[in-house]
């Protein structure tokens, strides 16, 4: 597969209409990515993913159609993040608030023809996205109307580079988070480079493990650069190889190997990023040179500490909460300006104090996001977790965390735990579209991650979109049976796993899990009330009130605020066990404020 000019994004129903468009830009003489086999989001592959992401502009067609598809709105979303984002009106349609701001062409009119004003004003700007001038004019035999091969213009292209998860050499394979906390820095550090493009750290990471030719990725990803390298760590001392190879001749520009002890971690890693950048013969601005050699924190020890934490917490292992905490608490007290562990700390703090556990509280974790803030208001992790900690600690309402969202998604709109808050925050707001933006971009950035993918299902049916929500429910299920795989009382896997089945009309299925799940852990308050929501989809207003019953008089505040807002409940909340279940609820709510 070649570098693509444009994807062409469209709903499967608007088939004949995007070929149409696809027809027509190809007789300009520009590559279309167009693939009817895909667009019911059942096929859609890592190819599809790498022509989208590598295509120079992405062509969105906006109908009635389109505008609630899943697949579209994602495409736009990461079109959008990518600059390359050329949406069209094919249709007339009220587009997805997050992209009213956005220019649209108006092609609803148009019908094929070449001369008409606005598509003429559509392919200059297409043109002027994808560097090409403008098409030879077509050879007139009936035979042969393909247009010659065009050269591009002679415009700087950004190097696109991989940056493969560096290989473990330490003969353990609990020294994984250290090699992947090495791999995911070198990706932070080059990602500041204005001049460069990277390929994601989530499309890198799944060829972790794999044997991968030069040729593939050259192809598929269609990279100019591959940097990959190997991590061997012992005791104090620290061998990391590293070597950028050419991916179009498979040549290699540039290797070294560092011997070096752990306090020399941060040395390395810049010397790797710098060699990069003059090997691709790159200017690094002042500020992106002083961005690379930041680091969150000048203690090795408590660095990979914080690898060992952040890996924990990737794994999403329910039971790995606590230990966590401990680790990221022993991480501050060896560096109390490391503003990451801060926030990671908050972060675990937060989540555990929602499930009625003992010695830990939301309190806790307001006070390490606001130390995270204190030590860096510029880290975007910190302005997250402030977020979710207020949320999950609401008092009054579940709005105190929204300039928190704002500002964490200002400084990374890439902040995984930031799309994932702000889903969060707007589902409570009833803002179902920006709900859905985030979290989709969550799921995208994390694609083993189960809670976004859950949440996402919620989403998409306060929008009334039925064929999403069940869609978003498959992808939700098969996330979280493969956590189960591994850890089968993972209580926030189980949560959304059944209520995924409930949503997938499973009913016996979901019932049984509900059982399985109560005995697995019969006292987390977050567990019941995602349970009850599962009953309340399946219309059982008894079994949803026998779980919250359950857990009432254990819950916070923001759980009972919760309670007033939450769409899964609706197809019980006129029910009158219900009603006496929400007056218990404010009976609550008023013991708690005094």
């Amino acid at each position: 597969m070649t570098t693509p000019d444009i994807f062409l994004s469209y709903n499967r129903e608007d088939a004949a209409v995007a070929r149409r468009y696809a027809d027509a830009f190809a007789r300009e003489g520009l590559n279309v990515w167009w693939d009817t086999a895909l667009r019911s989001g059942e096929a859609y592959d890592e190819v599809t993913e790498a022509a989208l992401r590598g295509a120079k502009a992405v062509v969105v067609l906006w109908s009635p159609r389109s505008v609630v598809s899943r697949w579209v709105r994602a495409e736009a979303t990461i079109a959008d993040r990518c600059k390359t984002l050329v949406p069209v009106t094919i249709e007339a349609c009220e587009r997805p608030i997050m992209f009213e701001l956005t220019q649209t062409a108006d092609l609803c009119h148009w019908t094929g023809d070449s001369g008409d004003g606005a598509w003429l004003a559509l392919v200059a700007d297409v043109r002027h996205r994808v560097g090409k001038q403008s098409a030879p004019q077509l050879l007139d035999s009936p035979t042969n109307r393909v247009p010659a091969a065009q050269p591009q213009a002679k415009s700087a292209v950004k190097p696109n580079v991989i940056i493969l998860p560096f290989v473990n050499m330490s003969g353990d394979t609990e020294q994984e988070y250290f090699s992947d906390g090495v791999t995911e820095d070198i990706i932070t550090d080059l990602g500041r480079v204005a001049a460069l493009s990277l390929v994601s750290r989530n499309m890198a990471f799944s060829y972790k493990g794999k044997t991968v030719a030069t040729a593939h990725l050259a192809e598929t990803l269609h990279v100019s650069h591959i940097l990959e390298g190997s991590v061997r760590k012992s005791g104090d001392r620290v061998r990391i190889t590293a070597q950028l190879m050419d991916a179009a001749t498979d040549t290699q520009v540039w290797a070294e190997r560092f011997d070096r002890i752990l306090d020399d971690i941060f040395a390395i890693q810049d010397e790797i990023s710098k060699a990069v950048v003059a090997a691709l013969k790159l200017h690094l601005a002042p500020e992106e040179r002083r961005a690379i050699e930041r680091r969150p924190t000048s203690n090795s020890e408590a660095y990979e500490l914080f690898l060992m934490a952040r890996q924990f917490g990737r794994t999403g292992s329910e039971r790995m909460k606590p230990l966590i905490v401990r680790i990221c608490q022993r991480v501050v007290e060896m560096d109390p300006g490391f503003a990451l562990a801060w926030a990671h700390l908050s972060f675990a703090e937060a989540e555990i104090s929602q499930r009625n556990a003992v010695d830990y509280s939301i309190e806790s974790a307001l006070a390490s996001a606001q130390r995270a803030l204190e030590v860096d208001p510029n880290l975007a992790e910190a302005h997250a977790a402030m977020a979710e900690a207020l949320l999950r600690g609401a008092s009054k309402d579940l709005c105190a965390g929204e300039p928190n969202i704002i500002t964490a998604l200002q400084l990374d709109p890439d902040c995984f735990e930031a799309n994932m808050i702000a889903g969060h925050f707007y589902i409570g707001q009833h803002r179902w579209e920006e709900a859905v933006h985030y979290l989709e971009i969550a799921c995208t950035l994390d694609q083993d991650a189960y809670r976004p993918a859950g949440m996402v299902v919620q989403a998409y049916s306060g929008l009334g979109d039925h064929d999403n929500a069940l869609a978003a429910a498959r992808r939700a299920l098969a996330r979280c049976e493969k956590i189960l795989a591994v850890e089968p009382d993972h209580s926030g896997a189980l949560g959304f796993f059944v209520t995924s089945l409930a949503d997938l009309g499973e009913t016996d299925r979901a019932r049984e899990w509900t059982r399985r799940a109560v005995l697995f852990d019969p006292d987390n308050t977050r567990l019941h009330y995602n349970l009850s929501c599962a009953m309340a989809t399946l219309g059982d207003a008894d079994a949803a009130c026998d779980l919250l019953d359950g857990v009432i008089d254990k819950v916070t505040v923001s759980w009972l605020l919760w309670l007033n807002v939450d769409n899964s409940l609706d197809p019980i909340r006129d029910h009158p066990r219900f009603v006496a279940v929400m007056a218990k609820a404010r009976d609550r709510q008023k013991l708690l404020a005094n």
